[in-house]
């Protein structure tokens, strides 16, 4: 073996990091400064639990985030925030293959027939780290998502047979992944959430109007060729709607929004659900406005489809009810339109109505996800909870 001998390049490479996983109980080993010893800001530890390993040593893992986020870490399903947490400790970091001083008696000719004992055998330090990043599994952040597909709504008067004049607005899924901190899988939860269609290669939501024209379209010819509304046959409706200059994909997009696919004697058939025709129906009558409850029963009813029933169940998370003198009244108030995250969510509720009943208040928080907290969690942090006696409902405050 040959071996440089002038200064610190005196080394033979052997130990390292192997040799202190390898230290049996109360043996100890001598350490020095690597010659590369420094800060290495390029170099951090990253504490995971046994369920992330596979995900990260399989490489299934990202870290997503612009300048201005804070970064997550992504595994295919999950989202986790990265926390930096400070150690009083020294944490030594020893690169593996590491070298060892060789013991002055050795010579070039003998380190070939004479290996250096455990004594001998040194690790450098080439880090002292000052603490790790930890993980704690967040729910995805999707109020991105949201605002970027309404950049530029899908519209019926688009010719979506030519190129688009511009892809400005416009969104790949590539270019979602990118963008939005959140796992694949959660993201194509929140795309079904917001109704979103991929169009041409990109995702786009379909601006009310449109749905609302395609939705009447159907229940119109429903009652022209007498089609039962559960079970719809898809090559009926899409012959029809076509001929009218009705595009396919958002025929088929307005089918999956409101109904449920099935198996049919003639094919795929659709079957309308209920509560969905009967809640845009109520958005519609209401608008932007509030109406005397008892007249807005009256335009629900005659609204909506023959052998549909309205309930005001179909209601919750979409109004709020006022009481003003002995009547009742009605206006929008949707949980859609609320921010995703828990802190922001209670807040414009608390801005919307400064003391909730629980009746109330349960709809628009039932949907807020947050790993380890219960939705009892939820308002213990958020919220002050009064109640006068046992008989009573509790009301919540801000905290």
């Amino acid at each position: 073996m040959e071996m440089a001998v002038d200064g610190e390049a005196n080394e033979i490479w052997k130990g390292g990091a192997g040799s202190v996983l390898s230290l049996a109980s109360g043996s100890s080993i001598p350490i020095h400064y690597h010659s590369f010893f420094g800060s290495h800001d390029d170099l951090l530890l990253l504490e995971v639990d046994e369920k992330l390993l596979p995900d990260i040593l399989h490489h299934r893992t990202c870290i997503r985030g612009q300048p201005d986020e804070d970064a997550v870490l992504c595994t295919p399903t999950a989202t986790y925030a990265m926390k930096f947490v400070g150690t009083s400790n020294s944490v030594l970091l020893i690169p593996p293959g590491e070298s060892i001083s060789p013991s002055p008696h050795l010579s070039c000719k003998d380190t070939d027939e004479q290996e250096p004992s455990i004594s001998e055998v040194v690790a450098s330090v080439i880090k002292v780290a000052p603490g790790s990043i930890e993980l704690i599994q967040t729910a995805p952040r999707l109020e991105k998502l949201k605002s970027l597909l309404n950049q530029r709504p899908y519209r019926l008067e688009e010719d979506l047979d030519d190129d688009l004049p511009s892809k400005s607005g416009l969104y790949r899924w590539e270019d979602l992944v990118e963008l939005i901190q959140a796992s694949e899988d959660e993201l194509r939860v929140g795309l079904k959430s917001l109704s979103a269609v991929e169009l041409d290669g990109f995702w786009r939501i379909v601006d009310e109007k449109s749905m609302d024209g395609i939705l009447d379209m159907i229940l119109n010819n429903s009652i022209l060729h007498d089609w039962h509304l559960n079970a719809l046959v898809e090559d009926q409706v899409l012959s029809i709607l076509e001929s009218d200059g009705f595009p396919r994909r958002i025929v088929l997009h307005c089918l999956d929004t409101y109904g449920d696919a099935l198996d049919g004697t003639e094919g795929c058939e659709w079957s309308l659900d209920e509560k969905k025709v009967c809640l845009r129906s109520a958005i519609r009558i209401l608008g932007v406005e509030k109406m005397k409850l008892e007249v807005f029963m009256e335009k629900w009813t005659r609204k909506v489809p023959s052998g549909m029933l309205v309930n005001l169940k179909m209601l919750e998370g979409e109004v709020l009810y006022e009481k003003i003198g002995i009547e009742t009244w009605i206006r929008p108030f949707s949980v859609s339109a609320l921010p995703s995250t828990p802190a922001e969510r209670f807040a414009a509720l608390f801005r919307e109505r400064p003391k909730w009943e629980w009746k109330d208040l349960e709809p628009y928080i039932k949907d807020l996800r947050v790993p380890g907290l219960s939705a009892e969690g939820l308002l213990i942090k958020y919220t002050r909870r009064t109640q006068s006696s046992a008989n009573v409902e509790p009301i919540f405050s801000a905290r």
